[in-house]
């Protein structure tokens, strides 16, 4: 045989192995190029110091730069479409939260994406209580005297929050819920609007996260009443937990990973194992707990399960309370 046409031949009969191999040593070579991590909020909130220390550690984990990318907007919305459209090649993953991935859908928002059907959990990150707070204007020093207040004078006392359906939202109205309390909602266009509202004494109560509640409660600018659950935080040693007293009250917020849906099983394999590595190590559970989080390990069907229970206990809070959005 004429050694070009041997060559030909060769090739021919060689061509459908590589391109059964190719993509087997490319998921092998994963990753071999920047990862892009989206938050789905603006810089300085919980969502995205967690996402930054994340970041870091999987960068190193993972022996390619890990970059946050913040896609804030539409109460999370803009971000969390982002990531749900940028294909499923394990170059882009999210950072999704309790308001992205559990509030919104009983809220019944006509969301640009599908939670459930658009995103693979790869692990839960971090998690951590809210903190009450009250101007010191309003005279009150614990969640004792705040209801027997609202009881007192049924919708005359307000409360703050980062907009409808925010995750400061539903926990006012658990609260409410749980207390047998009337108070008037003050929706504000985002938390740090709503912050501000409560620091002029503008509104009365406000649930918010332990990173943005503690500087203003250690200049004495607010007043913490409790921490949601049923713990106090060492932040916040002096801060009773909300949980004895109201039973059932634990609004916690959560950080979950998220990778696209369809994404490789090797892919989310690395990822989980980096993750779970990333939590274990002793200064990222510090630099958690820094912030009044903590490391939140829980992986594969126990991640699944526990977004899903999360997403029913809303829904039925929210049709129970008539609660909507604009």
């Amino acid at each position: 045989m004429n050694p070009s046409r041997r060559s030909l031949l060769a090739s021919a009969l060689l061509a459908p192995v590589a391109a059964i191999h190719r993509p087997v040593l490319a998921q092998a070579d994963w990753p071999s190029r920047p990862i892009k991590l989206i938050v789905a909020f603006a810089p300085g909130g919980f969502t995205d110091i967690a996402a930054r220390l994340l970041a870091d550690s999987l960068s190193r984990k993972l022996g390619q730069p890990v970059f946050v990318d913040n896609r804030a907007g539409a109460a999370g919305m803009i971000g969390t479409q982002a990531a749900a459209q940028a294909g499923n090649d394990g170059y882009t993953i999210l950072l999704g939260t309790i308001s992205t991935h559990a509030i919104d859908v009983g809220l019944g928002k006509k969301l640009p994406y599908d939670p459930a059907k658009d995103f693979l959990p790869i692990s839960g990150v971090a998690k951590g209580p809210l903190v009450m707070v009250v101007p010191p204007s309003l005279g009150v020093k614990n969640v004792s005297e705040l209801i027997a207040r609202a009881k007192a004078s049924p919708g005359k006392l307000t409360y703050a929050s980062g907009g409808n359906g925010t995750t400061s939202h539903l926990a006012a109205e658990l609260f409410k819920s749980i207390a047998g309390v009337d108070m008037l909602h003050v929706p504000y266009k985002s938390p740090s609007l709503a912050t501000t509202g409560i620091l002029g004494g503008q509104v009365d109560v406000m649930f918010d996260t332990v990173p943005t509640s503690l500087p203003h409660v250690s200049a004495g600018k607010l007043v913490a009443l409790g921490v949601t659950g049923n713990q106090s935080v060492d932040l916040m040693k002096n801060v009773p937990a909300l949980g004895p007293v109201l039973k059932g009250f634990n609004p916690d917020t959560w950080a979950v990973l998220f990778a696209p849906a369809g994404v490789k099983p090797e892919i989310a394999s690395r990822l989980s194992a980096a993750v779970r590595d990333s939590l274990a190590a002793p200064e990222v559970q510090k630099r958690l707990s820094d912030i009044g989080m903590v490391p939140f390990p829980v992986q594969g069907r126990d991640i699944a399960e526990f977004i899903r229970n999360d997403t029913t206990r809303w829904a039925d809070l929210i049709a129970k309370n008539h609660i909507t959005v604009d």
